[in-house]
C-alpha cells in the first residue's frame, strides 16, 4: 500500500462592484435561489455538504444554501486540475480563482459579490470526514468554513485513478469548495 499524500489550499477575495463596500457587510438576501434543486451531488460530496452545516451549526452559523453556479465552478476546477496536472487556486492558464469562479457565479447587477475557495487533493482517496478535518485544522481553510458573510456553497470531488503533473501519475481525489454571497 502507498503512503497517502494530502496537500490543501486556501483563498478568499471580496469584490464589490460599483465601488460599493465589501460583501463581508451584506445582509440576507431575501429570496432563496431555486437553482439549488438542480444541483447533484455524489454521495462523498453530500456527505461533505451535511457535515460542513453541521459545523456550522455548532458555531451558531446559518447553514450553506447549495449553489448550482458555485458548484459548476468547483467541478470544473477540480476536473482541470486532475486532468491537467497541477494543483492551485489559479486555473491553468493562470487566470485567478475569483474570475474563474465569476464566469459560473456572476456578478452582473449585484451590489456586492465575494467569493473563497479551499481545494485539497489526497493520494489515492480521501472521506468527507478526513477532508472536513483537514479543512478544519488548517486556519485559512477553517476562516472560510465558518465565515459568517458567505451564504452559498458548491462542492466537487474528482478522483482518476491516474493523475498526470504534480499527482506523479497516482490515483488521486481533488475535492474544491466555492464560497460565495452576492446581494
Amino acid at each position: 500500500m502507498s503512503p497517502v499524500l494530502a496537500s490543501l489550499a486556501a483563498a478568499a477575495i471580496g469584490f464589490a462592484p460599483a465601488n460599493h463596500a465589501t460583501a463581508r457587510h451584506v445582509q440576507q438576501r431575501s429570496a432563496a435561489k431555486p437553482a439549488a434543486a438542480s444541483v447533484h451531488l455524489s454521495s462523498m460530496e453530500s456527505q461533505l455538504f451535511g457535515s460542513i452545516n453541521a459545523v456550522r451549526a455548532q458555531h451558531g452559523l446559518r447553514p450553506f444554501r447549495l449553489s448550482r453556479g458555485l458548484t459548476l465552478a468547483a467541478t470544473q476546477h477540480s476536473t482541470s486540475m486532475v486532468q491537467k496536472g497541477y494543483f492551485a487556486h489559479e486555473s491553468a492558464n493562470g487566470t485567478s480563482f475569483w474570475r474563474r469562479i465569476a464566469s459560473f457565479y456572476g456578478y452582473s447587477g449585484y451590489r456586492d459579490w465575494s467569493v473563497g475557495e479551499n481545494i485539497l487533493w489526497s493520494s489515492p482517496d480521501i472521506s468527507a470526514t478526513d477532508a472536513l478535518h483537514m479543512w478544519m485544522t488548517s486556519p485559512e481553510h477553517r476562516a472560510n468554513l465558518l465565515d459568517h458573510g458567505w451564504r452559498e456553497i458548491g462542492l466537487s470531488a474528482v478522483h482518476v485513478n491516474s493523475a498526470p503533473g504534480v499527482y506523479d501519475g497516482d490515483a488521486v481525489t481533488v475535492v474544491t469548495a466555492d464560497f460565495g454571497v452576492r446581494s
